[in-house]
């Protein structure tokens, strides 16, 4: 009778240490799914919030150019910092591809943590860029209702 007492215990605490192993296991696999979705999730967010700035930044520079053939001024600047983050960007998603399935659960809350910085600081630029080209269309709109 002791020895099945011992026995059911010894399953029963077995039993208990695989479950607990199971669940780390899983919670760990959860979070390291859940951190390469945020970084693939943040890396398409920052691509598409700088497009957008690059969009925007052409259509201002266009309202503002004397001639379309020539750069009005800051334009060539604005288009190299533009791109100097979409290059920044592919980096990142090259690093995504080749490092991340293998990268250490710090290294990937890391590189998330990254692009929302990334993001953060891109943010107050697009609120100056949309203040700026509401202004501009202002001045473009009472030009063109001066002249009339």
């Amino acid at each position: 009778m002791f020895s099945f007492a011992y026995y059911a215990l010894a399953g029963t605490v077995a039993i208990a240490l695989v479950l607990c192993a199971w669940t780390l296991r899983h919670q760990r696999s959860r979070r390291r799914h859940g951190a390469l979705q945020d970084l693939m999730d943040n890396a398409d967010r920052l691509e598409s919030d700088l497009k957008d700035c690059r969009d925007r930044l052409q259509r201002a520079h266009a309202v503002m150019s004397v001639s379309p053939d020539v750069p009005a001024s800051g334009e060539l600047e604005a288009q190299q910092a533009v791109d100097s983050g979409l290059r920044a960007l592919l980096q990142q998603r090259l690093w995504i591809r080749d490092r991340a399935p293998a990268a250490s659960q710090r290294e990937l809350d890391d590189a998330v943590d990254a692009l929302v910085r990334a993001r953060h600081q891109l943010e107050p630029r697009l609120r100056a860029l949309d203040d700026a080209q509401t202004a501009l269309d202002t001045a473009v709109r009472e030009h063109i209702h001066k002249d009339f």
